[in-house]
């Protein structure tokens, strides 16, 4: 147990702390009685339905971030990256072959111990408050598509980058970060045209007032849109959204089903609208950038540190290797994450305003203002989060201050 085990451990036990602390300081908002700020958003009978929902989100959110924190710690203490570490290594002795079956092993145990708790959430908390409408079967597809994209792109990535640190030494972060950073704007581009569809079914939309009212608008404004999508969200939930991917030939919009089920024209364009603001305020393109320039600092601080034996013996084992070092590094490298997170967030509630405004410029505040309010009472959104908790985990800002901002 080397002074960098204790510091990994405290990093830990620090994270785990702050974030039942925060989760603490979320539950001093509840109360039995309607808010003046949430009439004529909630009823009394909703309110106490979505009082009720965050309760029992609370209660189940510790029991499974308890367990994780546990399952970590003793894997620290008795040494279980080392004996995963010797396993891989029993199955090969190559570098690329001995990571992938090490992280083989973690992620696939990580899932099976967590598919309890998922099965519970989705099944018994979900289905209890109206939302669910995943089927066994599509649960069961779902896993086994998640595993196979797993294997091929994170197994094929990871091997890559493993080749290119054995062939290149001390620059391999630059070829790496060169390697994700094009990965990076490729899934950008095509996530949705080639993943999306292996979990759920887009299909144009219709022909109609609707699709007609969202062209009108998007030539208004000198937006060049081609593909408006519907996607059956409905498939496994009865909460709606709305999305805009891709990037210059290649964005879409993405509508859910149980949006278009729930909204009335004028709203649906609204949303619309604020999809189309975050593309016309360069918002996407600023967050993709900003990623890839994260990206190349964690790799290079990486790069730094990978061949010290001390991030190896931090896990009980002695001889260096990059996945024993990669774990080690990624646990040293989160209080730095989380920052950079907080950092996000903030930027990411500050684009969301800007496109409210752009909507409420171009085309109309009062339908995007309803259309979120049936947006939060639809999905039991918590209106009354505790400050500290919006400011290091919300990337939306809550309905109340958008609200608030439109109206200003």
């Amino acid at each position: 147990m080397t002074t960098l085990f204790w510091i990994i451990l405290g990093i830990l036990i620090l994270d785990f702390v702050v974030e039942r602390v925060l989760d603490y300081l979320n539950t001093t908002r509840w109360t039995s009685q309607l808010p003046d700020e949430v009439k004529g958003i909630y009823d009394e009978d909703k309110y106490r339905r979505q009082q009720a929902y965050s309760k029992t989100n609370h209660r189940f959110g510790m029991l499974t971030s308890s367990f994780s924190f546990v399952l970590i710690v003793l894997m620290l203490f008795f040494e279980g990256f080392a004996l995963v570490n010797q396993w891989a290594l029993s199955v090969s002795a190559s570098p690329v072959w001995s990571a992938l079956v090490f992280f083989g092993i973690l992620l696939l145990a990580s899932d099976l111990l967590s598919t309890p708790f998922d099965l519970y959430s989705t099944f018994v908390i979900e289905e209890r408050y109206g939302f669910n409408k995943t089927t066994p079967k599509t649960y069961v597809l779902d896993k086994l598509k998640g595993w196979l994209l797993g294997a091929l792109i994170g197994g094929g990535l990871l091997a890559l980058i493993i080749f290119i640190y054995l062939k290149t030494g001390e620059w391999f972060w630059l070829y790496v970060w060169l390697v994700v950073s094009g990965f990076s704007i490729f899934m950008a581009m095509f996530y949705s045209s080639l993943i999306v569809p292996l979990f759920n079914k887009q299909t144009p939309l219709e022909d109609g007032e609707l699709k007609q009212a969202i062209q009108s608008f998007a030539s208004k404004v000198g937006f060049k849109l081609d593909n408006i999508y519907v996607i059956d969200g409905s498939k496994r939930s009865t909460k709606a959204n709305a999305y805009f991917s891709g990037l210059g030939p290649k964005k879409r919009i993405v509508l859910y089903d149980t949006l278009i089920k729930d909204m009335e024209i004028p709203e649906l364009v609204a949303v619309l609208a604020h999809e189309i603001g975050h593309y016309k305020k360069k918002h996407v393109l600023w967050s993709l950038l900003i990623g890839i320039i994260q990206t190349g600092l964690m790799l290079y601080i990486f790069s730094l540190l990978i061949d010290s034996p001390a991030l190896s013996a931090a896990l009980g084992v002695s001889e260096p290797s990059f996945h024993i070092g990669l774990i080690a590094f990624g646990i040293l490298y989160s209080p730095l994450s989380s920052v950079i997170g907080i950092g996000m967030n903030l930027f990411s509630r500050k684009n969301e305003y800007e496109a409210d405004a752009f909507a409420a410029q171009h085309y109309n505040g009062q339908p995007l203002a309803s259309a979120l309010k049936k947006l939060s009472v639809k999905n039991l959104s918590n209106l009354r989060p505790h400050p500290a908790y919006v400011f290091v985990h919300y990337s939306h800002p809550p309905l109340l201050e958008r609200l608030a901002a439109m109206r200003g």
